[in-house]
């Protein structure tokens, strides 16, 4: 009986750790214009080694005005390590709210 708790204690250790962790990725690629300053709007993008990638760029639209918004448009891109599949997602983030479209993503 005694071998058969130890046996269990053992398999219920073993289930519950944690995965191992993965590599911390790094950057392979990263773009920052130097006119990024703040006004009028920025844009920037970057790539990992484990396969994500984001790209971004946003302009001021009506200023000056009382309707004055950030327009956004970009997209990011991340391999799930599990099943190896690629999932990307593109956007749209402006004074009518946030619009990703990807073929994962329910319409």
């Amino acid at each position: 009986m005694k071998l058969l708790i130890a046996i269990f204690l053992f398999a219920a250790v073993a289930y519950a750790a944690p995965p191992p962790l993965q590599p911390e990725a790094s950057v392979l690629v990263k773009e920052v214009p130097s006119n990024n300053i703040g006004l009028g709007g920025y844009n920037y993008a970057y790539e990992l080694s484990d396969g994500q990638t984001k790209e971004e760029n946003a302009e001021l639209v009506n200023q000056g005005t009382e309707n004055e918004a950030l327009s956004v448009r970009g997209s990011f891109s991340w391999v799930d390590p599990q099943t190896n599949v690629r999932y990307s997602v593109n956007y749209v983030a402006d004074e009518n709210g946030f619009h990703p479209q990807g073929e994962h993503i329910p319409v």
